[in-house]
């Protein structure tokens, strides 16, 4: 048999259970033999049974029940980079960081961007990812490390199963006006529809208002008048309602395309990351081609320097502005995608250390205004006035600029086919990370044949039913409580307080540090811990306390002020998620027995999967740790560096 293998006592409270390990006499060194070695390494789940993941394959259960399949990984390294791409490249990058380039003091506002990036995101980006594959679980059980603020993982449920309910509806949306591409003329490009009304007008050239051909219209009778595109939009596509207590009937249109939409994540997702990781190869690379193709298209319009131009001149007074440093945080939050547990879940089906790092926000801001500044010269006025965000910009300002281009059905098609590859996978990764987490809660007695396909239909089918009250006549009002409230920069932002302040100060960042030297063979570079321990958290809770304390309701469209009940409705929302942390933890604390301080001491040691016992240090101070020793000749490591 192969030699024993000595670890150190991680203290008596995180020991692990059984005969797996046995403490020599000396000095607290774990022995584990060969022959115990060759028995499952599985995590005990909060039962004491074995938790579900990490177990070999043929490991049947008492009772003749099927085994419980191992832990899935990433087939290439290149598949987990393209899901972190494929999720933090989302629609964000496209409609929401090029109005707040352009509203914060155009390329000034880089910044802070990057600023914020440096001490907040990349910090916490590679904390999610490394503590993912560290734990070897999904977005709950990986707060195993440090049980009594299990609460986060919760937390991050909470928040990914609202993301993937309302997100999917810009998907549906997207589709929609996909298929209504493909005619020789653009429905939303002229009026005379049904869903059309008198005020619907053709002009776009205000110095043309008052010309006899109009009908002798002033600028003022044409300042009343709409836009058949945004008519497409409210009256076709939304049937928008007359507020949040007039829900009216489906829209089975885009009840149609919503079903495609859920049907299409499904199948991207029932196979697990073997499947996935092929998938996000075309949805994350495939936007980058198409953004090309529409910027070579964009340059060549009139006006597009001008309008690039306003969005790259700098203004400096807008530095003083704490506005301009909040837009830039919450900003980085959305990009990153922190706090929602999805990253956790990509990191656990690795074997290395990686980190991703992307661009495309500031690219798909020369795309976007290049277009908007030929459709300002186009209509004859300031870029600011036609510079809008959110679904504002992808629904209303390039349908409206895509119609006075040559070939217009073409470029339509082109920019609601890259719309849609852009939140798919970002979709089906935050489904992926909410299933993971759920499947993690399994014991692994409790293992069936199918169980990932039925968990995952099961799934998009009760997102699919909530969704349904999104496509009826008042759904863009549920929508927007949704975005608001439950996925909101507060939320996200407590989120990441909490998962700093217990990884650095509950678990301890050196001994984090000394976790992911075990996994790639050195300790990162010291910025990080400072991130973890000092700057992030007061980032984070910097803009938190700014965000409630400057809060303001929710408006529609500038015009629509939610009654208070549906106010009451969105806090409910963002609470669910908040409340998470705070409420476990005090539970925890309760039922627990001994003084507070012992209570503390018990609930704050980690509960180690057996994994961790698969590979030792060559020195016993791993704080000194350069290189990693294979148990045996059949184990080996392989250390790959982490990559920013």
């Amino acid at each position: 048999p192969p030699p024993p293998v000595r670890r150190r006592d991680p203290g008596p409270a995180v020991r692990p259970a059984g005969a797996m390990a046995k403490k020599s006499a000396e000095n607290g060194i774990y022995s584990v033999s060969g022959d115990e070695k060759k028995g499952p390494l599985i995590a005990p789940g909060p039962d004491g049974a074995p938790a579900k993941g990490d177990g070999p394959v043929g490991l049947g259960t008492p009772g003749g029940r099927l085994a419980v399949p191992p832990r899935e990984t990433w087939t290439r390294q290149m598949d987990f980079i393209m899901s972190c791409v494929g999720f933090a490249v989302g629609l964000g990058n496209v409609w929401r960081f090029p109005y707040l380039c352009y509203k914060n003091g155009g390329g000034v506002f880089l910044i802070p961007y990057v600023l914020i990036a440096l001490v907040g995101g990349i910090p916490i980006f590679f904390l999610e990812i490394s503590l993912g594959q560290f734990m070897k679980a999904g977005s709950i059980n990986v707060w195993n490390i440090c049980p009594l603020f299990k609460g986060l993982g919760y937390a991050s449920m909470v928040i990914v199963f609202y993301c993937n309910t309302y997100y999917i509806m810009v998907l549906a949306w997207g589709f929609y006006y996909l298929v209504k591409s493909f005619t020789t003329t653009l429905p939303w490009a002229t009026c005379g529809h049904t869903w059309n009304t008198p005020d619907c007008v053709e002009i776009f050239r205000h110095e043309d208002c008052a010309n006899a051909s109009l009908a002798n219209l002033t600028c003022d009778q044409l300042a009343d008048r709409r836009s058949p595109v945004i008519e497409f939009w409210e009256n076709k596509v939304l049937r928008l309602s007359g507020g949040l207590e007039v829900p009216g009937a489906l829209n089975w249109e885009v009840t149609l395309c919503l079903l495609a939409c859920w049907v299409l994540v499904y199948f991207c997702v029932w196979k697990g990351v073997k499947s996935t990781g092929k998938i996000v190869y075309f949805t994350a690379t495939f936007p980058y081609v198409v953004l090309v193709v529409l910027l070579v298209r964009g340059v060549l319009l009139p006006g597009a320097l001008d309008g690039i131009i306003y969005y790259l001149k700098p203004d400096w007074s807008k530095l003083g502005s704490p506005q301009v440093w909040i837009d830039a945080g919450t900003q980085i939050f959305f990009s990153y995608a922190i706090g929602l547990g999805a990253l956790t879940a990509l990191g656990s089906y690795n074997r290395f250390n990686n980190n991703c790092y992307n661009g495309t926000s500031f690219f798909a801001g020369f795309v976007v205004f290049s277009i908007l500044g030929f459709m300002a010269a186009e209509q004859g006025v300031h870029i600011s006035k036609v510079a809008e965000s959110g679904p504002g910009l992808a629904f209303i300002a390039y349908p409206r600029a895509v119609t006075l281009m040559p070939v217009a059905p073409l470029w339509a098609a082109l920019f609601f086919f890259m719309l849609l590859l852009l939140g798919l996978d970002s979709q089906f990764v935050g489904v992926e990370g909410f299933i993971t987490g759920l499947l993690d809660l399994l014991p692994a007695s409790y293992y069936f044949r199918f169980q990932r396909e039925i968990s995952v239909a099961l799934c998009c089918a009760l997102c699919f039913v909530i969704d349904l009250s999104m496509v009826t006549d008042g759904g863009m009002y549920v929508f927007q409580l949704f975005d608001y409230y439950s996925a909101s920069g507060t939320t996200l932002l407590w989120q990441a307080f909490w998962e700093c302040v217990v990884v650095a100060w509950v678990y301890g960042a050196d001994r984090f540090m000394d976790d992911i030297a075990c996994m790639i063979g050195y300790r990162p570079c010291p910025w990080m811990k400072w991130c973890w321990s000092f700057f992030t958290p007061l980032v984070c809770m910097g803009i938190f306390i700014f965000n409630v304390v400057y809060y303001e309701p929710l408006v529609y469209n500038n015009t629509y002020v939610y009654p208070w009940w549906g106010e009451a409705m969105g806090w409910a929302f963002a609470l669910s998620s908040m409340l998470c942390v705070p409420l476990h933890l005090l539970g925890c604390l309760l039922r627990a027995k001994g003084t507070m301080a012992e209570r503390w001491q018990h609930l704050t040691q980690p509960i180690w999967g057996l994994h961790h016992l698969e590979y030792r240090a060559q020195d016993a101070d791993v704080r000194g740790l350069t290189t990693l020793t294979p148990v045996s000749e059949s184990s080996k490591v392989v250390v790959v560096e982490s990559v920013m």
